[in-house]
Protein backbone atom coordinates (compact mmCIF):
# COMPACT_ATOMS: atom_id res chain seq x y z
CA UNK A 1 0.00 0.00 0.00
CA UNK A 2 2.19 2.83 -1.30
CA UNK A 3 -0.09 5.73 -0.35
CA UNK A 4 -0.54 5.02 3.34
CA UNK A 5 0.04 6.53 6.76
CA UNK A 6 0.89 4.33 9.75
CA UNK A 7 -0.61 5.22 13.14
CA UNK A 8 1.32 3.76 16.08
CA UNK A 9 -0.86 3.18 19.13
CA UNK A 10 0.66 4.10 22.49
CA UNK A 11 -2.32 2.84 24.48
CA UNK A 12 -5.13 5.22 23.63
CA UNK A 13 -8.53 3.51 23.52
CA UNK A 14 -9.50 5.69 20.57
CA UNK A 15 -6.23 5.78 18.63
CA UNK A 16 -8.14 4.28 15.70
CA UNK A 17 -9.89 7.64 15.25
CA UNK A 18 -6.59 8.98 13.92
CA UNK A 19 -6.61 6.31 11.22
CA UNK A 20 -10.26 7.02 10.46
CA UNK A 21 -9.74 10.79 10.12
CA UNK A 22 -6.79 10.25 7.79
CA UNK A 23 -8.93 7.93 5.65
CA UNK A 24 -11.57 10.66 5.50
CA UNK A 25 -8.96 12.70 3.64
CA UNK A 26 -8.75 9.94 1.01
CA UNK A 27 -5.50 8.43 2.29
CA UNK A 28 -5.32 4.85 3.56
CA UNK A 29 -4.17 4.59 7.17
CA UNK A 30 -3.64 1.56 9.36
CA UNK A 31 -3.19 1.25 13.11
CA UNK A 32 -0.39 -0.81 14.67
CA UNK A 33 0.66 -1.35 18.30
CA UNK A 34 3.70 0.78 19.10
CA UNK A 35 5.72 -2.39 19.66
CA UNK A 36 4.68 -4.14 16.44
CA UNK A 37 7.63 -5.72 14.57
CA UNK A 38 9.34 -3.24 12.28
CA UNK A 39 9.12 -5.57 9.28
CA UNK A 40 5.33 -5.88 9.72
CA UNK A 41 4.84 -2.12 9.84
CA UNK A 42 7.26 -1.24 7.06
CA UNK A 43 5.71 -3.89 4.78
CA UNK A 44 2.95 -1.31 4.27
CA UNK A 45 5.57 1.00 2.69
CA UNK A 46 4.16 4.04 4.53
CA UNK A 47 4.63 7.65 3.55
CA UNK A 48 4.74 8.79 7.17
CA UNK A 49 3.95 8.03 10.82
CA UNK A 50 1.46 9.40 13.33
CA UNK A 51 2.17 8.68 17.00
CA UNK A 52 -1.03 8.44 19.06
CA UNK A 53 -1.86 9.67 22.52
CA UNK A 54 -1.71 7.43 25.56
CA UNK A 55 -2.18 7.40 29.34
CA UNK A 56 1.49 7.09 30.38
CA UNK A 57 4.16 9.64 31.29
CA UNK A 58 7.29 9.35 29.14
CA UNK A 59 9.50 9.07 32.23
CA UNK A 60 7.41 6.39 33.98
CA UNK A 61 8.97 2.92 34.30
CA UNK A 62 8.00 0.84 31.28
CA UNK A 63 6.46 3.80 29.44
CA UNK A 64 6.18 3.10 25.69
CA UNK A 65 8.85 4.74 23.57
CA UNK A 66 9.21 5.41 19.85
CA UNK A 67 10.71 2.36 18.14
CA UNK A 68 14.07 3.14 16.48
CA UNK A 69 12.94 2.30 12.95
CA UNK A 70 10.50 5.23 12.92
CA UNK A 71 13.21 7.89 13.15
CA UNK A 72 15.69 5.82 11.13
CA UNK A 73 13.22 5.69 8.24
CA UNK A 74 13.65 9.37 7.42
CA UNK A 75 9.88 9.66 6.93
CA UNK A 76 7.71 12.51 8.29
CA UNK A 77 6.40 12.05 11.85
CA UNK A 78 3.44 13.66 13.62
CA UNK A 79 3.22 13.16 17.38
CA UNK A 80 -0.18 13.69 19.02
CA UNK A 81 -0.36 14.41 22.78
CA UNK A 82 1.70 11.57 24.31
CA UNK A 83 3.14 11.00 20.84
CA UNK A 84 4.46 14.57 20.87
CA UNK A 85 5.96 14.03 24.31
CA UNK A 86 7.55 10.73 23.25
CA UNK A 87 9.02 12.45 20.18
CA UNK A 88 10.42 15.24 22.37
CA UNK A 89 11.94 12.74 24.80
CA UNK A 90 13.48 10.64 22.01
CA UNK A 91 15.14 13.68 20.41
CA UNK A 92 16.61 15.17 23.60
CA UNK A 93 13.95 17.65 24.67
CA UNK A 94 12.33 17.89 28.11
CA UNK A 95 8.85 16.88 29.25
CA UNK A 96 7.53 17.80 32.72
CA UNK A 97 4.20 17.77 34.56
CA UNK A 98 2.21 20.87 33.65
CA UNK A 99 1.48 23.39 36.41
CA UNK A 100 -2.17 23.07 35.44
CA UNK A 101 -3.58 20.04 33.67
CA UNK A 102 -5.52 20.83 30.52
CA UNK A 103 -8.69 18.85 29.77
CA UNK A 104 -11.36 20.05 27.40
CA UNK A 105 -11.65 22.94 24.94
CA UNK A 106 -8.85 25.42 24.35
CA UNK A 107 -8.03 28.10 21.78
CA UNK A 108 -5.01 27.44 19.60
CA UNK A 109 -3.01 30.46 18.43
CA UNK A 110 -0.68 29.75 15.51
CA UNK A 111 2.53 31.77 15.93
CA UNK A 112 4.22 31.37 12.54
CA UNK A 113 3.30 30.12 9.07
CA UNK A 114 3.97 26.41 8.69
CA UNK A 115 2.83 23.52 6.46
CA UNK A 116 0.88 21.72 9.21
CA UNK A 117 -1.42 24.26 10.88
CA UNK A 118 -3.86 26.69 9.24
CA UNK A 119 -3.13 30.26 10.29
CA UNK A 120 -5.06 32.18 12.95
CA UNK A 121 -6.90 31.11 16.08
CA UNK A 122 -9.12 28.01 16.28
CA UNK A 123 -10.73 25.76 18.92
CA UNK A 124 -8.96 22.50 19.81
CA UNK A 125 -9.46 19.71 22.33
CA UNK A 126 -6.86 19.10 25.04
CA UNK A 127 -6.39 16.12 27.35
CA UNK A 128 -2.99 16.04 29.06
CA UNK A 129 -1.17 16.40 32.38
CA UNK A 130 2.42 16.71 31.06
CA UNK A 131 3.76 19.29 28.65
CA UNK A 132 6.90 20.19 26.69
CA UNK A 133 9.32 22.37 28.68
CA UNK A 134 12.34 22.38 26.35
CA UNK A 135 12.24 21.74 22.61
CA UNK A 136 14.56 19.23 20.95
CA UNK A 137 17.31 20.69 18.81
CA UNK A 138 16.06 21.89 15.42
CA UNK A 139 12.46 22.46 16.56
CA UNK A 140 10.52 25.71 16.76
CA UNK A 141 7.26 26.56 18.50
CA UNK A 142 4.39 26.64 16.00
CA UNK A 143 1.41 27.39 18.27
CA UNK A 144 0.31 27.91 21.85
CA UNK A 145 -2.76 27.88 24.08
CA UNK A 146 -3.39 29.66 27.37
CA UNK A 147 -2.01 26.71 29.38
CA UNK A 148 0.44 25.24 26.84
CA UNK A 149 3.19 27.58 25.67
CA UNK A 150 4.27 24.80 23.27
CA UNK A 151 0.96 23.49 21.93
CA UNK A 152 2.54 22.60 18.59
CA UNK A 153 6.14 22.26 17.45
CA UNK A 154 7.99 21.40 14.27
CA UNK A 155 11.34 20.62 12.72
CA UNK A 156 10.60 21.66 9.15
CA UNK A 157 13.84 20.29 7.74
CA UNK A 158 13.28 16.73 9.01
CA UNK A 159 9.47 17.03 8.69
CA UNK A 160 8.90 16.16 12.37
CA UNK A 161 5.84 17.72 14.02
CA UNK A 162 4.06 17.49 17.36
CA UNK A 163 0.71 18.76 18.59
CA UNK A 164 -0.41 18.68 22.21
CA UNK A 165 -4.09 18.74 21.24
CA UNK A 166 -6.17 16.00 19.59
CA UNK A 167 -6.89 16.65 15.89
CA UNK A 168 -8.75 13.34 15.58
CA UNK A 169 -11.77 14.33 17.71
CA UNK A 170 -14.78 16.30 16.51
CA UNK A 171 -14.12 18.94 19.18
CA UNK A 172 -11.14 20.07 17.06
CA UNK A 173 -13.12 21.38 14.04
CA UNK A 174 -10.04 21.90 11.84
CA UNK A 175 -8.46 18.58 12.81
CA UNK A 176 -9.31 16.99 9.48
CA UNK A 177 -7.54 19.79 7.64
CA UNK A 178 -4.46 19.37 9.84
CA UNK A 179 -4.34 15.63 9.16
CA UNK A 180 -4.84 16.23 5.43
CA UNK A 181 -1.95 18.70 5.41
CA UNK A 182 0.26 16.14 7.11
CA UNK A 183 -0.74 13.12 5.02
CA UNK A 184 -1.05 14.74 1.58
CA UNK A 185 1.12 17.86 1.59
CA UNK A 186 3.90 16.90 4.03
CA UNK A 187 4.07 13.14 3.45
CA UNK A 188 3.09 13.26 -0.23
CA UNK A 189 0.48 10.49 -0.02
CA UNK A 190 -2.00 10.45 -2.90
CA UNK A 191 -5.67 10.66 -1.79
CA UNK A 192 -6.79 7.52 -3.64
CA UNK A 193 -8.58 5.66 -0.80
CA UNK A 194 -12.04 5.44 -2.37
CA UNK A 195 -14.89 2.90 -2.14
CA UNK A 196 -14.07 1.67 -5.64
CA UNK A 197 -10.44 1.04 -4.67
CA UNK A 198 -11.53 -0.64 -1.44
CA UNK A 199 -13.71 -3.04 -3.45
CA UNK A 200 -10.96 -3.80 -5.95
CA UNK A 201 -8.30 -4.42 -3.31
CA UNK A 202 -10.60 -6.37 -0.97
CA UNK A 203 -11.83 -8.63 -3.77
CA UNK A 204 -8.24 -9.32 -4.78
CA UNK A 205 -7.33 -10.26 -1.19
CA UNK A 206 -10.35 -12.58 -0.95
CA UNK A 207 -9.43 -14.34 -4.18
CA UNK A 208 -5.85 -14.73 -2.99
CA UNK A 209 -7.05 -16.21 0.32
CA UNK A 210 -9.70 -18.66 -0.90
CA UNK A 211 -8.37 -19.59 -4.31
CA UNK A 212 -10.86 -21.76 -6.20
CA UNK A 213 -12.55 -23.17 -3.09
CA UNK A 214 -16.22 -22.73 -2.11
CA UNK A 215 -17.06 -20.17 0.57
CA UNK A 216 -19.78 -19.99 3.23
CA UNK A 217 -21.07 -16.58 4.39
CA UNK A 218 -22.72 -15.88 7.71
CA UNK A 219 -25.41 -13.24 7.10
CA UNK A 220 -27.59 -11.60 9.72
CA UNK A 221 -29.39 -9.10 7.50
CA UNK A 222 -27.39 -6.23 8.99
CA UNK A 223 -25.32 -3.94 6.81
CA UNK A 224 -21.96 -5.40 7.86
CA UNK A 225 -22.64 -9.04 7.05
CA UNK A 226 -24.58 -8.10 3.90
CA UNK A 227 -21.79 -5.91 2.50
CA UNK A 228 -19.21 -8.55 3.42
CA UNK A 229 -21.20 -11.20 1.56
CA UNK A 230 -21.73 -8.89 -1.42
CA UNK A 231 -18.03 -8.12 -1.61
CA UNK A 232 -17.07 -11.79 -1.45
CA UNK A 233 -19.76 -12.61 -4.01
CA UNK A 234 -18.10 -10.02 -6.29
CA UNK A 235 -14.81 -11.88 -5.79
CA UNK A 236 -15.88 -15.55 -6.07
CA UNK A 237 -19.33 -15.52 -7.72
CA UNK A 238 -21.35 -18.75 -7.56
CA UNK A 239 -18.86 -20.37 -5.19
CA UNK A 240 -20.48 -18.39 -2.35
CA UNK A 241 -23.34 -19.83 -0.31
CA UNK A 242 -24.92 -17.52 2.30
CA UNK A 243 -26.44 -18.93 5.48
CA UNK A 244 -28.95 -16.94 7.52
CA UNK A 245 -29.75 -18.25 10.99
CA UNK A 246 -33.09 -17.37 12.55
CA UNK A 247 -31.95 -17.33 16.16
CA UNK A 248 -35.29 -16.29 17.58
CA UNK A 249 -33.44 -13.15 18.72
CA UNK A 250 -34.42 -11.04 15.70
CA UNK A 251 -36.47 -7.87 15.45
CA UNK A 252 -40.09 -7.82 14.32
CA UNK A 253 -40.50 -9.08 10.74
CA UNK A 254 -36.77 -9.39 10.25
CA UNK A 255 -36.55 -12.91 8.86
CA UNK A 256 -38.91 -12.18 5.96
CA UNK A 257 -37.23 -8.87 5.20
CA UNK A 258 -33.78 -10.45 5.12
CA UNK A 259 -34.81 -13.33 2.87
CA UNK A 260 -36.50 -11.04 0.35
CA UNK A 261 -33.85 -8.33 0.30
CA UNK A 262 -30.87 -10.68 0.21
CA UNK A 263 -32.08 -12.84 -2.63
CA UNK A 264 -33.27 -9.89 -4.72
CA UNK A 265 -30.21 -7.70 -4.13
CA UNK A 266 -27.39 -10.21 -4.41
CA UNK A 267 -28.79 -13.12 -6.35
CA UNK A 268 -26.56 -15.38 -4.29
CA UNK A 269 -27.60 -18.77 -2.92
CA UNK A 270 -29.24 -18.33 0.49
CA UNK A 271 -29.87 -21.08 3.04
CA UNK A 272 -32.19 -20.22 5.97
CA UNK A 273 -31.79 -22.16 9.23
CA UNK A 274 -34.50 -22.08 11.93
CA UNK A 275 -32.59 -22.37 15.22
CA UNK A 276 -34.73 -20.31 17.60
CA UNK A 277 -35.40 -23.17 19.98
CA UNK A 278 -31.72 -24.17 20.14
CA UNK A 279 -30.58 -20.65 21.03
CA UNK A 280 -33.26 -20.12 23.67
CA UNK A 281 -32.45 -23.47 25.27
CA UNK A 282 -28.74 -22.59 25.37
CA UNK A 283 -29.48 -19.21 26.98
CA UNK A 284 -31.86 -20.54 29.63
CA UNK A 285 -30.95 -19.15 33.04
CA UNK A 286 -28.01 -17.10 31.69
CA UNK A 287 -27.86 -13.45 32.79
CA UNK A 288 -24.19 -12.46 32.44
CA UNK A 289 -23.70 -10.50 29.18
CA UNK A 290 -20.26 -11.94 28.43
CA UNK A 291 -21.61 -15.45 28.95
CA UNK A 292 -24.48 -14.67 26.56
CA UNK A 293 -22.05 -13.52 23.89
CA UNK A 294 -19.82 -16.57 24.27
CA UNK A 295 -22.78 -18.96 24.13
CA UNK A 296 -24.21 -17.25 21.05
CA UNK A 297 -20.82 -17.07 19.34
CA UNK A 298 -20.21 -20.78 19.80
CA UNK A 299 -23.77 -21.72 18.82
CA UNK A 300 -23.39 -19.74 15.59
CA UNK A 301 -20.17 -21.52 14.71
CA UNK A 302 -21.55 -24.98 15.51
CA UNK A 303 -24.59 -24.33 13.29
CA UNK A 304 -22.39 -23.14 10.46
CA UNK A 305 -20.18 -26.20 10.88
CA UNK A 306 -23.27 -28.39 10.59
CA UNK A 307 -24.44 -26.54 7.49
CA UNK A 308 -20.95 -26.73 6.03
CA UNK A 309 -20.93 -30.51 6.36
CA UNK A 310 -24.27 -30.61 4.58
CA UNK A 311 -22.97 -28.29 1.85
CA UNK A 312 -19.77 -30.22 1.15
CA UNK A 313 -17.55 -28.84 3.94
CA UNK A 314 -16.37 -25.42 2.66
CA UNK A 315 -13.22 -24.40 4.51
CA UNK A 316 -13.87 -20.65 4.49
CA UNK A 317 -16.45 -18.67 6.47
CA UNK A 318 -17.24 -15.01 5.68
CA UNK A 319 -18.04 -12.72 8.61
CA UNK A 320 -19.06 -9.06 8.72
CA UNK A 321 -16.54 -8.13 11.41
CA UNK A 322 -15.71 -4.40 11.28
CA UNK A 323 -13.04 -2.38 13.02
CA UNK A 324 -15.02 -1.22 16.10
CA UNK A 325 -15.73 -4.94 16.83
CA UNK A 326 -12.00 -5.64 16.75
CA UNK A 327 -11.16 -2.67 18.97
CA UNK A 328 -13.80 -3.27 21.64
CA UNK A 329 -13.08 -7.01 21.83
CA UNK A 330 -9.31 -6.47 22.20
CA UNK A 331 -8.51 -8.70 19.26
CA UNK A 332 -4.88 -9.89 18.93
CA UNK A 333 -3.81 -6.87 16.87
CA UNK A 334 -5.30 -4.58 19.53
CA UNK A 335 -3.70 -6.27 22.54
CA UNK A 336 -2.70 -2.92 24.11
CA UNK A 337 -6.33 -1.81 24.47
CA UNK A 338 -8.70 -2.79 27.24
CA UNK A 339 -11.47 -5.21 26.28
CA UNK A 340 -14.83 -3.44 26.48
CA UNK A 341 -16.98 -6.42 25.50
CA UNK A 342 -16.63 -9.62 23.51
CA UNK A 343 -18.34 -9.29 20.15
CA UNK A 344 -19.76 -12.68 19.23
CA UNK A 345 -17.75 -12.71 16.01
CA UNK A 346 -14.41 -11.67 17.58
CA UNK A 347 -13.79 -12.32 21.27
CA UNK A 348 -16.80 -14.64 21.52
CA UNK A 349 -15.58 -17.21 18.98
CA UNK A 350 -14.66 -20.69 20.27
CA UNK A 351 -10.97 -21.57 20.27
CA UNK A 352 -11.51 -24.58 18.02
CA UNK A 353 -13.59 -24.42 14.88
CA UNK A 354 -13.56 -25.98 11.43
CA UNK A 355 -13.32 -22.70 9.47
CA UNK A 356 -10.76 -20.24 8.25
CA UNK A 357 -12.36 -16.82 8.58
CA UNK A 358 -12.73 -14.41 5.66
CA UNK A 359 -13.28 -10.88 7.00
CA UNK A 360 -13.10 -8.34 4.16
CA UNK A 361 -14.40 -5.48 6.35
CA UNK A 362 -12.22 -6.13 9.40
CA UNK A 363 -10.38 -2.80 9.11
CA UNK A 364 -13.26 -0.66 7.87
CA UNK A 365 -15.36 1.75 9.89
CA UNK A 366 -19.14 1.77 9.64
CA UNK A 367 -19.32 4.77 7.32
CA UNK A 368 -16.76 3.13 4.99
CA UNK A 369 -18.81 -0.08 5.00
CA UNK A 370 -21.90 1.85 3.91
CA UNK A 371 -19.96 3.66 1.19
CA UNK A 372 -18.71 0.30 -0.11
CA UNK A 373 -22.27 -1.08 -0.01
CA UNK A 374 -23.54 1.79 -2.13
CA UNK A 375 -20.64 1.36 -4.58
CA UNK A 376 -21.54 -2.33 -4.88
CA UNK A 377 -25.05 -1.32 -5.91
CA UNK A 378 -26.89 -2.62 -2.84
CA UNK A 379 -30.35 -1.13 -2.19
CA UNK A 380 -30.50 1.90 0.08
CA UNK A 381 -32.77 0.06 2.52
CA UNK A 382 -30.06 -2.56 3.08
CA UNK A 383 -27.13 -0.15 3.24
CA UNK A 384 -28.86 2.13 5.75
CA UNK A 385 -30.47 -0.64 7.76
CA UNK A 386 -30.29 -0.08 11.50
CA UNK A 387 -27.15 -1.55 13.08
CA UNK A 388 -27.99 -4.73 14.95
CA UNK A 389 -25.63 -6.69 17.20
CA UNK A 390 -24.80 -10.26 16.20
CA UNK A 391 -26.24 -11.65 19.45
CA UNK A 392 -29.46 -9.84 18.54
CA UNK A 393 -32.07 -9.03 21.16
CA UNK A 394 -30.27 -11.25 23.68
CA UNK A 395 -28.02 -8.32 24.61
CA UNK A 396 -30.94 -5.89 24.69
CA UNK A 397 -32.96 -8.19 26.92
CA UNK A 398 -31.04 -7.68 30.16
CA UNK A 399 -31.28 -10.55 32.60
CA UNK A 400 -32.60 -13.92 31.52
CA UNK A 401 -33.66 -14.29 27.89
CA UNK A 402 -37.07 -15.94 27.52
CA UNK A 403 -39.58 -16.12 24.69
CA UNK A 404 -42.05 -14.02 26.71
CA UNK A 405 -39.54 -11.25 27.45
CA UNK A 406 -38.32 -11.24 23.85
CA UNK A 407 -41.88 -10.76 22.63
CA UNK A 408 -42.28 -7.68 24.86
CA UNK A 409 -38.98 -6.23 23.70
CA UNK A 410 -39.66 -6.94 20.03
CA UNK A 411 -43.06 -5.20 20.12
CA UNK A 412 -41.78 -2.16 22.02
CA UNK A 413 -38.74 -1.82 19.76
CA UNK A 414 -40.97 -1.82 16.67
CA UNK A 415 -43.18 0.93 18.09
CA UNK A 416 -40.15 3.12 18.82
CA UNK A 417 -38.26 2.66 15.55
CA UNK A 418 -41.35 2.93 13.37
CA UNK A 419 -42.25 6.22 15.08
CA UNK A 420 -38.78 7.59 14.36
CA UNK A 421 -38.93 6.46 10.72
CA UNK A 422 -42.37 8.03 10.28
CA UNK A 423 -40.99 11.29 11.65
CA UNK A 424 -38.08 11.18 9.15
CA UNK A 425 -35.51 10.89 11.95
CA UNK A 426 -34.17 7.42 11.19
CA UNK A 427 -33.31 5.05 8.35
CA UNK A 428 -31.84 7.28 5.66
CA UNK A 429 -28.63 9.14 4.80
CA UNK A 430 -28.30 12.27 6.87
CA UNK A 431 -30.93 11.17 9.42
CA UNK A 432 -30.84 12.98 12.75
CA UNK A 433 -30.61 9.62 14.57
CA UNK A 434 -27.82 7.16 13.73
CA UNK A 435 -29.14 4.24 15.77
CA UNK A 436 -32.19 3.64 17.95
CA UNK A 437 -33.57 0.66 19.83
CA UNK A 438 -35.29 -0.49 23.01
CA UNK A 439 -33.76 -2.31 25.99
CA UNK A 440 -35.78 -4.41 28.43
CA UNK A 441 -34.54 -4.24 32.03
CA UNK A 442 -34.89 -6.96 34.68
CA UNK A 443 -36.25 -4.21 36.93
CA UNK A 444 -39.86 -4.04 38.06
CA UNK A 445 -41.62 -1.03 39.46
CA UNK A 446 -45.05 -0.17 40.78
CA UNK A 447 -47.57 1.41 38.42
CA UNK A 448 -51.26 2.17 38.22
CA UNK A 449 -53.44 1.03 35.30
CA UNK A 450 -57.21 1.23 35.39
CA UNK A 451 -57.13 2.13 39.09
CA UNK A 452 -55.29 -1.11 39.80
CA UNK A 453 -51.75 -1.60 41.06
CA UNK A 454 -49.25 -3.09 38.61
CA UNK A 455 -45.76 -4.43 39.21
CA UNK A 456 -44.14 -4.76 35.79
CA UNK A 457 -40.89 -4.41 33.88
CA UNK A 458 -39.11 -1.23 32.78
CA UNK A 459 -38.18 -0.42 29.17
CA UNK A 460 -35.34 1.91 28.11
CA UNK A 461 -35.35 3.82 24.83
CA UNK A 462 -31.90 4.49 23.36
CA UNK A 463 -31.21 6.80 20.40
CA UNK A 464 -27.79 8.17 19.46
CA UNK A 465 -26.06 10.37 16.93
CA UNK A 466 -22.62 9.37 15.68
CA UNK A 467 -20.41 9.30 12.59
CA UNK A 468 -18.07 6.45 13.45
CA UNK A 469 -19.86 4.47 16.21
CA UNK A 470 -16.72 4.78 18.35
CA UNK A 471 -18.07 7.87 20.10
CA UNK A 472 -21.73 8.87 20.28
CA UNK A 473 -24.06 11.46 21.75
CA UNK A 474 -27.63 10.87 22.82
CA UNK A 475 -30.21 12.14 20.37
CA UNK A 476 -32.33 15.14 21.44
CA UNK A 477 -35.67 13.69 20.34
CA UNK A 478 -38.85 15.79 20.38
CA UNK A 479 -40.62 15.50 23.72
CA UNK A 480 -43.98 14.94 22.03
CA UNK A 481 -42.59 11.99 20.07
CA UNK A 482 -41.15 10.39 23.21
CA UNK A 483 -44.45 10.93 25.01
CA UNK A 484 -46.43 9.26 22.23
CA UNK A 485 -44.02 6.30 22.04
CA UNK A 486 -44.18 5.83 25.80
CA UNK A 487 -47.99 6.01 25.78
CA UNK A 488 -48.24 3.39 23.03
CA UNK A 489 -45.77 1.01 24.64
CA UNK A 490 -47.43 0.92 28.08
CA UNK A 491 -50.86 0.58 26.47
CA UNK A 492 -50.03 -1.93 23.73
CA UNK A 493 -47.27 -4.10 25.23
CA UNK A 494 -48.41 -6.23 28.13
CA UNK A 495 -45.97 -6.44 31.03
CA UNK A 496 -44.32 -3.01 30.70
CA UNK A 497 -45.52 -0.13 32.87
CA UNK A 498 -42.55 2.28 32.79
CA UNK A 499 -40.52 3.77 29.91
CA UNK A 500 -37.30 5.77 30.40
CA UNK A 501 -34.92 7.49 27.95
CA UNK A 502 -31.13 6.95 28.05
CA UNK A 503 -29.21 10.26 27.92
CA UNK A 504 -25.69 8.85 28.33
CA UNK A 505 -22.93 9.51 25.80
CA UNK A 506 -20.27 7.05 24.55
CA UNK A 507 -17.95 7.17 26.41
CA UNK A 508 -18.55 6.62 29.30
CA UNK A 509 -21.30 4.22 28.20
CA UNK A 510 -21.32 2.02 25.12
CA UNK A 511 -24.12 2.34 22.57
CA UNK A 512 -25.52 -1.09 23.42
CA UNK A 513 -26.28 -1.89 27.05
CA UNK A 514 -24.57 -5.29 27.06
Amino acid sequence: MKNSIVVLDFGSQYAQLLARRVREQGVYSELFPHDAPAAEVMALRPKGFILSGGPASVYAPGAPQIPPYVLESGLPVLGVCYGMQALTHALGGTVNPAPQREYGPATLEVLRPNPLLPEGRSPVWMSHGDRIERLPEGFVVLARTANSPIAAMGDLRRRYFGVQFHPEVQHTPRGGEILRRFAVEICGAAPDWTPENIITESAARVRAQVGDEPVLAAVSGGVDSTVAAALVHRAVGERLTAVFVDTGLLRAGERGQVEKAFREALGARLVVVNAAEAFLDALQGVTDPEAKRRIIGEKFIRIFEREARRLGQPRFLVQGTIYPDVVESRAPERANAHRIKSHHNVGGLPEKMDFELVEPLRYLFKDEVRAVGEALGLPRAMVWRQPFPGPGLAVRCLGEVTAERLAKLRAADAIFTHALEAAGLLGRRGSAVSQAFAVLLPVKSVGVMGDRRTYQETLVLRAVTTDDFMTADWARLPADLLAEVSRRIVNEVAGINRVVYDITTKPPATIEWE
